[in-house]
């Protein structure tokens, strides 16, 4: 029997080790002796220093009695014997001062953590610029107060939840909701050896033995034999995504057992699926066609020192040129680092391959990244889309279509200049239900990227029809876990009985993405009774569902979540719950207030309604949704 979960037994589950007793981590100092060329090209990487203690080793910044002010906030920087110290005055007159706690990266910029109260690690907005060597605020247009969200105080800026997993080795949040303190312990900080291969006391002890045969994988967990292998390895941190688990994974874990990526969502990514936000790469790559036809990151990257291959163009001309690559046979040999190709002085930055195909952003302030989909630049769709392209990023005086009208004169007979998925997704943005059909055609289109098709099925999720989620349904079989999960999503809109048969076999796919999303599109099904194998996979699904929650209830969006679904259920208690979380976490988060409002005045009144919004605009004075609810209320 399947009963509606309350929200309330969320909060209260204990996530499994995600690590054997079995399996050790043994730290990277223990593998330098046998590997010693590896080691010494990861030390000193961007990898090996993604976090480190405080020493004149590792601290690259002022801190000789030099201070930053910005928006009535001070910082002054010294030393206090061995300990680096900040002393930061706010724009309220509070004062603290702390010692720094650790080291976060090395260039181009490099920020420092400061411990408060209940295990938190903060990153501090004030931070050094490696090339200018001067101090910058990472947020220069925002006014942000120490109550604020996005304060360096506030959740958002809380390392233990947002960045340790990624800049450590073996880490693990554990975080107590009910006292909403850490007590995070991690195996190495700095992304070390294990960080990708995995615990190495396997290893140890058979290289130690030398029993016959060698265990598998030679005794690590990760096993880099396919371009898969590598690419979902990286992708754990070289991605927008969200955490099924407490903290680190065991690498080599199928990226889709660990995590749900990012889709080509507004505010993310352009509608063509250029990057907009920090989207760290790996939902660009899966764009490109060099993913299709199997390159790794490892063919432009060193794994160990984490730098490109090659310098310049040459990291590009290993395989795009005349001699072309026997890995990648379906490669058209030509000549491509040539003006006749780029048609921009050889010397000049026009004729650099990253400029017309991975088009940078700046993020962090300074920090350069660049868009990894390895696109043909396309100004002649800007109109249709609304995204940036390559050749106006440089030429910013003129227009895509000037740029449109160069490339055709220059590239007459162009195959790049088709129908492109860009276009489907800016309709959908702009109108899902007007262009339902062109959303259904790239969903069901297999030679286009995965991560674009279940941006299809997101979008038709939001205004699909009956026809629609049967025109959907074969996509839940499909060879891409991204399209499988986000295909569990079109079948909202088919009729409930419908929508629970076609869902029953996804509840146990191989993969926890798509799992997770059948038990959540579940959760408010009229189902009565299950036969027993099927309830046996309703229930573990569910489960993973809560322990995916139950390892983010420190982030308030989460927490919005749970009120969304807790309505969806009409559990109302529960909602109110859930939203008074995501306010005290997060006083700032209007949605959260609203939602309090409008519960307090459905279930408690006039009055009680009045104290929470007296209570919201305390904190909120300038929030115009709040002053139009206490209008209504009044009237």
């Amino acid at each position: 029997m399947f009963t509606r979960p309350a929200i309330a037994a969320m909060l209260f589950v204990i996530a499994a080790p995600h690590i054997s007793a079995a399996q050790e981590y043994v730290g990277s100092g223990t593998c330098t002796d046998c590997h010693e060329e590896a080691a010494q090209a990861w030390e000193g990487s961007h990898h090996a220093l993604a976090w480190t203690m405080p020493g004149p080793d590792t601290v690259i910044a002022d801190f000789n009695g030099s201070s930053f002010s910005h928006d009535g906030m001070t910082a002054r920087f010294s030393r206090d014997e061995d300990r680096y110290m900040v002393s930061v005055t706010e724009k309220d007159g509070s004062l603290r001062e702390q010692p720094i706690h650790s080291v976060v990266g090395i260039a181009p910029l490099q920020q420092y953590l400061l411990e408060t109260e209940g295990g938190r690690l903060q990153s501090f907005d004030v931070t050094w610029d490696a090339v200018k060597r001067e101090w910058y605020h990472l947020y220069p247009d925002q006014d942000l107060p120490p109550d604020d969200g996005l304060h360096w105080t506030g959740p958002y800026k809380n390392w233990n939840a947002r960045c340790a997993e990624c800049h450590a080795t073996g880490f693990q949040k554990n975080y107590d909701a009910a006292t909403r303190t850490y007590a995070s312990v991690e195996a190495e900080i700095g992304v070390g050896c294990e960080a990708c291969h995995g615990p190495g006391s396997g290893h140890i002890e058979w290289a130690t033995t030398q029993t016959a045969p060698a265990p598998e994988n030679y005794g690590f967990s990760a096993f880099f034999d396919t371009a898969q292998a590598e690419i979902q390895q990286c992708a754990g941190c070289h991605s927008r995504r969200t955490a099924f688990g407490d903290g680190n994974p065991l690498p080599g874990t199928p990226f889709d057992d660990a995590y749900e990526l990012a889709l080509l969502r507004p505010g993310l990514y352009h509608a063509d699926g250029q990057i907009q936000d920090e989207v760290y790469v790996t939902g660009s790559f899966l764009q490109s066609k060099m993913y299709a036809k199997g390159v790794s990151c490892g063919n432009c990257h060193e794994p160990h020192t984490a730098e490109l291959k090659a310098d310049g163009n040459a990291v590009c001309t290993q395989c795009h040129s005349p001699a072309g690559n026997p890995d990648f046979p379906s490669l058209r040999g030509a000549v491509y680092d040539d003006i006749e190709h780029h048609f921009h002085d050889p010397a000049s930055e026009g004729a650099s391959c990253t400029s017309c195909h991975m088009i940078e952003r700046t993020y962090m302030g300074i920090d350069g990244r660049r868009d990894h989909s390895f696109r043909v630049p396309r100004p002649d769709l800007a109109a249709e889309t609304g995204a940036p392209d390559a050749c106006t990023d440089c030429h910013s005086d003129e227009t895509p279509a000037w740029a449109a009208a160069e490339i055709a004169s220059r590239f007459p007979n162009s195959a790049h200049r088709g129908p492109h998925f860009g276009q489907a997704l800016a309709a959908g943005r702009a109108d899902p239900v007007a262009a339902r059909g062109e959303l259904t055609s790239l969903a069901l289109d297999k030679d286009q990227p995965g991560i674009a098709r279940a941006t299809a099925l997101w979008l038709l999720e939001q205004s699909g029809t009956e026809a629609t989620a049967d025109a959907a349904e074969p996509l839940l079989a499909d060879a891409d876990p991204l399209v499988r999960a986000a295909a569990i999503g079109a079948q909202r809109s088919a009729p409930a009985q419908t929508r629970v048969l076609r869902l029953l076999n996804s509840l146990a796919d191989p993969r926890k993405n798509v799992r997770i999303a059948a038990a959540k599109a579940l959760l408010d099904a009229p189902i009565a009774r299950l036969p027993g194998n099927r309830q046996a996979a309703m229930s573990t699904a569910m489960n993973e569902w809560r322990l995916s929650v139950a390892a983010r209830l420190d982030f308030p969006e989460t927490h919005l979540q749970l009120g969304g679904t807790a309505l969806t259920l009409r559990n109302t208690d529960a909602a109110r719950g859930a939203f008074r979380e995501v306010v005290t976490l997060d006083p700032q988060n209007l949605d959260a207030w609203v939602m309090l409002v409008r519960i307090t005045a459905a279930t408690e009144g006039r009055s009680a309604t009045n104290a929470i919004l007296a209570e919201a605009l305390t904190i909120n004075p300038d929030a115009d949704i709040l002053h139009q609810m206490l209008q209504e209320l009044r009237q």
